[in-house]
């Protein structure tokens, strides 16, 4: 067994981990706890003996602390599953070496290429050797290169007994990509002070603020009666739900907003003509902000439901996360920290915001706060996915460093 970040990698991103949305049970599909055995086997061979996988699909392990100074015990964390917008069943990763510009067009769909055009972030990795896939799956980067970069960092911090730190414990998350990753965690089993998801994008980045996020169900209960029948009584639930998201602002949605703006986005619709159910997600930076976003959505359905005097509907909002930050700012010292080791592993630190939320996001308001490293996957939960083996190194640097400033620091 090798043990670099790019050979463990190579072998995490082969196992199909995919969680599933429509599951009920933790985790979401079983094959997730294939990696987790994996990775148990991995850590209790680098010399990490409590190293365990539990009934929910979680992986702990303990690096013991080696200075004599009392440091806070931090926390390293990544997800195993993979997102399932696309298929992450027989990846075959590619690998680029000595990238020397230009597209790269992907072996298994001709039809398919990782453009720069697109992917600008590429003109950085000239020299670099950049993993893609074939083209006919996800790669996983989202979150295997954190997990790579975690026990990489772990087999250099056991092996290297003079780098100087504290007790560092390690967490692998399943069903992180439907919500669910910390849903049976057990912070008293951790026992960690601060954490860091590794679970970012581009080298340097550190992102201590997320979206707040909402989910919005509405249940639409129409009119049947046969069609031959239907004048000025029939009220068509599915054209409801049709006329509702006609009706969705423009400049709120994903595909029209960047930087802080939120957006109101359906995720999915199904109906007849007696009942319809239509699912947004709400995103927004601001709680206040996601209020209005919500009563806008429901100022529309009842416009709607006005020309539909025979109909009902139900609106429910449900708690999703929040933003991270507002944790954070109390605690200063863990992006200080982190910038600092960014800095120290050669990179120039870039501090920032997620339009999407992590782990972290739930985890910081459980009582465990908790910022978002970079990882190096880009075009995550797409076939263009990719990530450069110095990338990745870069983050291993990252967290060994990390380690070491809050040694010293205590």
């Amino acid at each position: 067994m090798t043990d670099t970040v790019l050979d463990r990698f190579l072998r995490y991103v082969v196992i199909d981990t995919q969680s599933d949305p429509a599951s009920s049970t933790q985790p979401t599909t079983a094959k997730q706890k294939d990696l987790g055995r994996v990775l148990v086997d991995e850590l209790l061979k680098i010399g990490l003996a409590d190293a365990h996988l539990d009934e929910h699909g979680y992986v702990y392990a303990t690096i013991p602390t080696n200075s004599d100074k009392t440091v806070p015990v931090i926390c390293f964390c990544s997800h195993m599953d993979t997102a399932p917008d696309f298929s992450g069943t027989d990846v075959k990763p590619q690998i680029v070496r000595n990238y020397a510009g230009g597209d790269i067009k992907l072996a298994g769909d001709t039809g398919r290429a990782i453009r720069v055009s697109d992917h600008p972030e590429l003109q950085n990795q000239i020299g670099n050797d950049i993993v893609t896939t074939d083209g006919t799956t996800l790669l996983g980067a989202d979150d295997k290169a954190g997990l790579a970069e975690i026990m990489t960092a772990a087999a250099m911090l056991v092996g290297n007994p003079d780098i100087r730190h504290g007790t560092i414990k390690i967490l692998f998350t399943p069903d992180e990509e439907v919500g669910r990753g910390v849903n049976k965690v057990d912070l008293k089993k951790l026992g960690a002070d601060f954490a860091y998801t590794m679970d970012g994008e581009t080298a340097g980045h550190i992102e201590d603020e997320t979206f707040s996020a909402d989910g919005v169900e509405i249940s639409i209960s129409g009119v049947a009666i046969h069609p031959g029948f239907a004048k000025d009584r029939m009220e068509n639930a599915i054209k409801i739900a049709g006329a509702i998201i006609d009706r969705l602002p423009r400049d709120a949605a994903p595909e029209t907003t960047e930087g802080r703006q939120g957006f109101i986005h359906p995720t999915g619709v199904i109906g007849s003509m007696e009942k319809a159910s239509l699912s947004f997600i709400i995103r927004d930076f601001t709680d206040k902000g996601l209020t209005e976003k919500e009563t806008m959505l429901e100022a529309i359905v009842k416009e709607v439901m006005a020309g539909y005097p025979g109909s009902t509907y139900r609106f429910e909002v449900k708690e999703q996360y929040r933003n991270m930050k507002v944790v954070l700012d109390r605690h200063p010292e863990i992006v200080e920290n982190a910038i600092e080791a960014v800095r120290r592993a050669g990179m120039t630190p870039v501090r920032g915001s997620i339009r999407g939320g992590t782990d972290g996001s739930r985890l910081s308001f459980m009582g465990l706060p908790c910022p978002n490293i970079f990882a190096g996957g880009h075009a995550f939960h797409s076939p263009l996915e990719w990530v450069s083996r110095q990338d990745m190194e870069k983050a291993v640097r990252t967290i060994v460093e990390l380690a070491k400033v809050w040694e010293e620091r205590a």
